[in-house]
């Protein structure tokens, strides 16, 4: 990480643009929860009869809400019982370190790295931790306490079903998360703040992620064009944003765990600040 340590070295003394960081599913699956589209990933153990593109969108909610819960509870369960990681814990002491250059964008709907601490971050696929109506007649609010999280065979109880219906208008409550039918906003899910942030961004590092959804490729295609470099960690080597970064000299690359690569990135960003250089 020397030619890293150097650009580092650069960008931080500047003090200028934000030092921004992009997470997917690949971070978290170090904590336990599978990722998507993995064998053992989570729409296969979940969804055993349907593409996440039929069985993740309102349309189909809204035909199948109770079979749509069940998912989201057993979902629910495996967050429940997974924990921050050494990569988690590395980015919140690095949001200590560059105080206001930090921001942390992601993917995930864990919330892990809330739990780990972090608190610059935007949540651009939405929140597990978070239930809104599917009729949009109100606010966003905390997953009700009464419902219990389930094993995918699991039917809801009718006291279940009770809890995850409004309380205004009686429609069933929804998981606060962007379905694959559905568009970003800057309401439920920082679209506007996401792409402000890529237009200030000095240095991105986009950690766990491939590349397979809209908002973080365009984030990556803002960076590009006005930051100075762009870093790739992930234990694969030939993701979509790899792709659309061939030949880029902003480009560095290592295929590493986050669990890894982002301590030993807190310890170069701690030592560049520390040294009486800077």
């Amino acid at each position: 990480m020397e030619e890293l340590k150097t650009i580092l070295n650069e960008i931080i003394k500047d003090k200028t643009g934000y030092i921004t960081f992009l997470t997917g599913a690949g971070i978290s699956a170090e904590s336990g929860l599978p990722t998507y589209r993995s064998i053992d990933g989570i729409w296969i153990k979940g969804t055993k009869y349907h593409r996440p593109e039929e069985f993740g969108t309102f349309k189909y909610f809204s035909q199948e809400p109770e079979e749509v819960w069940q998912y989201n509870l057993f979902w629910k369960k495996m967050i429940a019982e997974a924990q921050p990681n050494a990569g988690h814990l590395a980015l919140t002491e690095i949001e200590s370190l560059l105080a206001d250059r930090f921001r942390l964008i992601t993917q995930n709907v864990d919330g892990l790295h809330q739990r780990a601490g972090t608190r610059k971050l935007y949540e651009i696929h939405g929140s597990k931790q978070k239930v809104r109506c599917s009729n949009e007649c109100s606010e966003p609010i905390d997953f009700p306490e009464n419902v219990k999280f389930k094993e995918y065979t699991e039917d809801l109880t009718p006291e279940d079903i009770d809890y995850l219906k409004c309380t205004k208008c009686g429609n069933w409550l929804r998981p606060n998360t962007l379905w694959f039918d559905e568009s970003y906003n800057e309401k439920n899910y920082h679209f506007d703040t996401a792409n402000h942030i890529a237009d200030h961004t000095d240095i991105l590092f986009v950690i766990g992620t491939s590349g397979s959804t809209t908002l973080p490729v365009n984030i990556v295609e803002t960076v590009k064009i006005r930051a100075k470099w762009i870093v790739i960690i992930n234990l694969e080597n030939d993701t979509y944003f790899h792709s659309i970064l061939k030949g880029s000299k902003k480009l560095n690359s290592f295929q590493e765990s986050s669990t890894v690569a982002l301590p030993q990135l807190k310890i170069i960003m701690e030592e560049i600040i520390n040294s009486s250089i800077f």
